[in-house]
């Protein structure tokens, strides 16, 4: 390898996805990279020009993509070094939709497909990250006449959580394909395919597969000539069908694409050709499933400008977390997932309105309470946060706060329109009662740690499940120093906390019994926020508290934590882990359901198996109850 490869070779293996490669297979590659100087304003490719046979990769200077919008030319985005770009030829076959010009003098690789393509299909994490970067914009989506023409984003990798986000992409595909026989002419399946909109028709015998006419055969076969419009089906099929079962990734999906060379997978009842047709996956299908990946999601949010495009991608998050609920995977997996989006939005939300506002005058932290620090919001529930600023000389600090107060402001009407609703208690930080300085805010927590009977109705617990958005890590540094300071032997604080988690309503009789609503609107039906996920939430902020516990604010890892702090009793806080888990996918799949916080269960819409794994996820509070009144030496309501 000459010197020149061995620099591009050095280079590539500092970046994404390459570095998933061998010495040698970058070397391979390297060998056959282009070098393109590029001059400032100079474009690379335009929109519309067919496709080159190379992707591309900044070596040095910037080079930013440019789309159609209101009849001018729009920065979609801005790749700077390592960045991959123009990845339309590697997966779609019409022209380009944006174009890619140099803002400055740079250097860019020209990587050809063909001598890429074998090392993404024999490595998944390259497809994987190759996709991700690759996928589909539906902001714009209204009707099936823009489909087609949805923006489709091609440069830089989302850099998160990467594993399990394979899980979370949904690879819907057509279930009424176009089926027909050998003995067809060519004109009669083109009629058809043009009449049903589809690229593609299935030539099938007794319902199994034995071939697949498309587009491509039509234009290579019949359009040169080579075949006439009266031949037969059977005599332009492409075959043997590649075939495929009902439960296939997106990724196995597309690895099967470029291992065959073909753009469409036959769907039958066990993936194989010998059973009956249930479906055809398109290439268009594999990239319309990247519009759902949350990687995806994350970085439209970084790029958003306002609260309408925020609520869109939240709508877009809802349909991740209901399919793949319905498609079991760990909620552990889907908090996860969902909690990055969500803080992504919150963080997102906060910027927006800096930059409305101009920048802030003072360091500052905005911090998320209750179910959105927990990493728990499933659903579109109450919004809770409180803000802090740095502490400022007196003459300044009426307007460095007044300028935070219409920051919180205009933070929370945006989390508004996004669809998180305000905090019915006023928990939020345009209440000026939760916006304030650093030593005021630990003079606060400084009072209600010591002194949590005065003042009850100030003091609420979900002000110690807090998470910092956005701001100066140094100010969290300083609240959790006090907090946990205050914690150690503090009995008085946790009787209050302990008494405060056992007045929490009973979720059975004594009968055993569900103990429901007797009035009201939700009147016979199992509230079960408050009367079975509270006492769990509470009892493992409880115990992480006075374990000394930092760092962690999931009451499912929580539980998990503390069975290894106290193994002694580690049997009942796994079975509380599991409780929560069981609790939080009925509330989940009830306000999905219902279109709301899932916080009344009716009961009455429940299996008989339901109702028993319901209350069985029940039992495990009652110990609960019993070791907070140990460890606390609780013996009544204080």
């Amino acid at each position: 390898m000459n010197s020149i490869a061995q620099h591009i070779a050095d280079f590539l293996k500092e970046y994404s996805p390459f570095d998933h490669l061998s010495v040698e297979e970058l070397s391979e590659i390297a060998s056959s990279i282009r070098v393109i100087n590029l001059e400032k304003n100079k474009a690379l490719f335009k929109i519309n020009d067919a496709l080159h046979d190379s992707f591309y990769v900044v070596a040095s200077g910037l080079i930013n993509l440019y789309i159609i919008s209101d009849a001018e030319e729009t920065i979609l985005d801005k790749c700077h070094q390592g960045t991959i770009f123009g990845l339309r030829p590697f997966f779609a076959k019409n022209n380009y939709i944006m174009t890619a010009r140099a803002r400055e003098e740079s250097v860019v690789f020209a990587i050809p497909i063909a001598v890429f393509r074998p090392f993404v299909a024999n490595n998944p994490d390259v497809l994987s990250q190759l996709l991700e970067s690759f996928s589909i914009d539906k902001r714009n989506t209204k009707d099936k006449k823009n489909y087609e023409s949805n923006l489709i984003s091609e440069n830089a990798f989302f850099t998160g959580q990467q594993s399990g986000m394979q899980l979370f992409q949904n690879l819907t595909f057509n279930t009424s394909p176009l089926l027909t026989n050998g003995n067809n002419t060519v004109q009669e399946i083109a009629q058809l395919m043009a009449e049903m909109r589809v690229n593609n028709a299935i030539v099938s015998e007794n319902k199994v597969p034995v071939g697949i006419v498309t587009e491509k055969d039509m234009t290579t076969k019949i359009a040169t000539g080579r075949f006439l419009i009266t031949d037969t089906a059977d005599t332009i099929m492409t075959w043997p069908v590649i075939t495929v079962s009902e439960n296939v990734s997106l990724a196995e999906a597309q690895l099967l694409m470029l291992k065959n060379n073909v753009t469409h997978l036959c769907v039958t009842l066990d993936g194989s050709d010998k059973t009956e047709i249930k479906g055809v996956i398109t290439e268009h299908d594999l990239i319309l499933a990247q519009a759902n990946n949350p990687g995806v999601l994350i970085k439209e949010i970084k790029r958003s400008q306002n609260a309408s495009e925020l609520k869109q991608i939240r709508l877009r998050l809802a349909d991740i977390i209901q399919s793949s609920i319905q498609k079991n995977i760990p909620l552990t997996h889907i908090t996860n997932i969902a909690s990055e989006v969500n803080f992504a939005l919150l963080k997102r939300a906060v910027e927006q309105s800096i930059l409305e506002l101009g920048s802030p005058p003072a360091r500052f932290a905005w911090f998320s309470i209750g179910s959105q620090a927990r990493k728990e919001q499933l659903l579109l529930t109450d919004q809770d946060s409180f803000l802090v600023f740095e502490d400022v000389a007196p003459e300044k600090f009426r307007d460095i706060k007044d300028y935070f107060i219409k920051l919180a402001q205009k933070t929370t009407l945006k989390l508004e329109k996004v669809g998180y609703t305000l905090c019915p208690n006023g928990h939020v930080s345009s209440n000026m009662i939760w916006c304030k300085s650093l030593s005021d805010w630990l003079k606060q927590f400084d009072t209600w740690m010591k002194t949590p009977g005065e003042k009850n109705d100030e003091l609420s617990s979900v002000f110690f499940d807090y998470e910092i958005i956005f701001g100066d890590q140094r100010i969290e540094d300083a609240i959790n120093t006090i907090v946990f300071e205050n914690a150690i032997n503090n009995i008085l604080f946790y009787d209050f906390l302990g008494n405060d988690a056992l007045r929490k309503n009973s979720s059975l009789s004594f009968f055993k019994k569900f103990l429901v609503e007797e009035e009201g609107p939700n009147k016979n039906k199992f509230d079960i926020k408050t009367r079975a996920l509270m006492p769990l939430i509470d009892g493992a902020r409880l115990f992480t508290l006075s374990y000394g516990i930092k760092g962690i604010n999931n009451t499912y890892v929580r539980f998990k934590q503390l069975a290894i702090t106290d193994p002694k009793n580690s049997e009942i806080y796994l079975d509380c882990a599991d409780a929560f888990l069981t609790l939080t996918k009925f509330r989940t799949l009830e306000g999905i359901k219902n279109d709301d916080s899932g916080q009344f269960i009716n009961l009455e819409e429940l299996t008989k198996i339901d109702r028993e794994k319901l209350k069985n996820a029940l039992l495990p509070m009652k110990e609960l109850e019993d070791l907070i009144k140990h460890k606390f030496q609780l013996t009544h309501f204080s």
